[in-house]
């Protein structure tokens, strides 16, 4: 569906962030996208966003470069996000047995498909390589398995061996997958293992690729960089070590962090690819093929969250909006808010951004206990029953897989574009999950 500006609009307007969210906040309020009955809450994904960004990975990696940009199907799994990142020349990252089902329904060919599930099964392997999915062997258990499902035939699978470079840590735990515990991958510094792989290398020509990830949202570049010099490094031992060039691929995971406190998108891939090339400089040579797996960087500022509040009180002495988001929608924000804080934005019924003084005041979603909280103590214009609020950086983890906690229903998701003269073409995405019918149950 289409929406006509009720009021012509700058066209300058539309590339500030926050006024583009505003724009089409009051186009999906028109459509009755949004409605204080019948759609209390709704995320929303900008196409020509994914667009963009896909196109700024792409150039950022030069050109000579043979590079798979394989989007993490994790950070948003809904199959029209990524059959238009595929029509934008991405392949697809799986972890798991269905975020594969979801890259082949997008469209998405299996050669640009990786595999990278810690705990495939011998039906998933067996599936991946008889498909020609690229597979990224976890542990030594895993090869084992995947020596007997090749026994007496050939794969045309891309396959390779996830190393740990044990480089450390950033500063959210959780996310840092390079640290010397971390349960993905073999670690290359733990005793006998870099011996072990240098013989499971010679002994297997097949495999012919390294993969590293060292962690996302809060791992500084350096330490992204450090960690795929370490693989890179171990690459050219292999080769070393075999006599020839068996090794001709380094999937380097994604992680690019993402800033959450602003529009501005920082850090941006062209900066990673300059500190790669400082750390890790064969890496551009030409001797390796390259494979990437960005997720939250490529989608999260490419979606928000809308909803409505329904109620407001006073607690303590305190301001409290009762919005319909909270943990469904905003999980991580709600169960780790120091980690993963959200901005929120007021906005009138009519999708207008509020401009009232700011009083600081508690957002909470609608579950049933008393951590569903968005934001605490927050400097926000005072939110009324009718109002908006947007969360903005979404696009990612958040409305994409939600919690079903309450047994809350999944959000309808709504995809748009919008044209040089201010028109807003939305396109489902994922329709609402019907919730509790109460007429019906009525009667």
């Amino acid at each position: 569906m289409t929406t006509e500006l009720s009021a012509p609009t700058d066209p300058a307007d539309l590339c500030v962030p926050a006024r583009r969210r505003e724009h089409v906040l009051r186009a999906a309020v028109r459509e009755g996208l949004l409605h204080p009955e019948r759609a209390v809450l709704a995320g929303f994904v900008d196409f020509d966003g994914l667009a963009a960004t896909a196109g700024a990975l792409h150039r950022a990696f030069p050109a000579s470069l043979d590079v798979l940009h394989a989007f993490a199907v994790k950070a948003n799994c809904l199959v029209p996000v990524l059959a238009e990142l595929h029509r934008n020349g991405m392949g697809c990252e799986a972890a798991t047995a269905g975020e594969l089902a979801q890259a082949l329904e997008a469209g998405c060919p299996p050669e640009s498909i990786v595999f990278d599930s810690p705990a495939k099964t011998t039906a998933e392997l067996r599936w991946a390589l008889d498909r020609g999915v690229a597979v990224n062997v976890d542990n030594f258990q895993e090869l084992s398995r995947i020596d007997a499902v090749l026994a007496g035939r050939t794969s045309r699978s891309r396959i390779g061996v996830r190393v740990n470079p044990q480089v450390g840590g950033g500063t959210i735990g959780a996310m840092s997958t390079a640290t010397r515990h971390s349960k993905f991958g073999i670690p290359l510094e733990d005793d006998g293992n870099r011996q072990r792989l240098l013989r499971a290398y010679r002994e297997r020509p097949w495999l012919t690729w390294v993969h590293t990830h060292v962690g996302s949202q809060g791992c500084p570049l350096d330490l992204i960089a450090r960690g795929v010099a370490r693989a890179v490094e171990f690459a050219e031992e292999v080769n070393r070590h075999v006599g020839r060039r068996q090794v001709t691929g380094i999937d380097i995971g994604g992680g690019l962090p993402v800033n959450f406190d602003g529009d501005e998108v920082a850090p941006g891939f062209d900066e990673y690819v300059s500190r790669l090339r400082a750390h890790a400089p064969a890496l551009f040579g030409g001797g390796y093929a390259v494979v990437t797996e960005f997720g939250r960087s490529v989608a999260a500022k490419n979606g928000f969250t809308a909803a409505y509040v329904e109620y407001t009180k006073n607690v303590g002495g305190r301001p409290v909006a009762i919005t319909h988001a909270g943990v469904q929608v905003a999980t991580r924000t709600v169960f780790a808010p120091e980690a993963w804080p959200l901005r929120i934005e007021a906005h009138g019924p009519d999708g207008r951004a509020r401009d009232g003084r700011p009083v600081r005041q508690d957002v909470g979603g609608p579950a049933c206990f008393a951590g569903d909280l968005l934001a605490r103590d927050r400097a926000l214009p005072l939110l009324e029953p009718g109002d908006l609020v947007v969360l903005p950086d979404t696009g990612a983890y958040y409305f994409s897989t939600p919690f079903h906690y309450n047994s809350l229903p999944e959000p309808a998701v709504h995809g748009f574009r919008v044209d040089a003269g201010g028109r807003v073409a939305f396109e489902t995405v994922r329709p609402a999950q019907p919730g509790w019918d109460l007429p019906a149950a009525a009667g």
